[in-house]
């Protein structure tokens, strides 16, 4: 199993930038990819970024593309999302999954979640 601890939510303005953390423990050598997702309230959960831990190859979702990029530090077991030029519709709680592949995005481990806030 592979557990996961997000950190890095917070408030922030419009036109702002946060980076979110994503810390893996556990039978990390498992692990292929790492997704970031998000929840907004009333929508369904969404797809934002991921990046697999051996070549680094990166997707985004087209609403974040150019503002949003997701890196990893295979060191410390640890998978970034800088969020750059945020939103209103920004705000969500966002999670990081561990996934099985980077086409599907589907999930095998998830993180608690962490809420960030863009204000207008």
């Amino acid at each position: 199993q592979v557990q996961l601890v997000e950190s890095g939510g917070g408030l922030v303005q419009a036109g702002g930038s946060l980076r979110l953390s994503c810390a893996a423990s556990g039978r990390t050598f498992r692990s292929f990819a790492v997704g970031w997702f998000r929840q907004a309230p009333g929508k369904e959960r969404e797809s934002v970024a991921a990046i697999t831990w051996g070549s680094g190859i990166t997707a985004y979702a087209d609403s974040v593309k150019g503002r949003f990029t997701i890196s990893r530090d295979n060191a410390k077991n640890t998978v970034y999302l800088q969020m750059n030029s945020l939103k209103p519709e920004d705000t969500a709680v966002y999670y990081c999954a561990d996934i099985k592949d980077i086409s599907t995005m589907a999930p095998r481990y998830w993180g608690q979640g962490t809420q960030v806030t863009v204000s207008s």
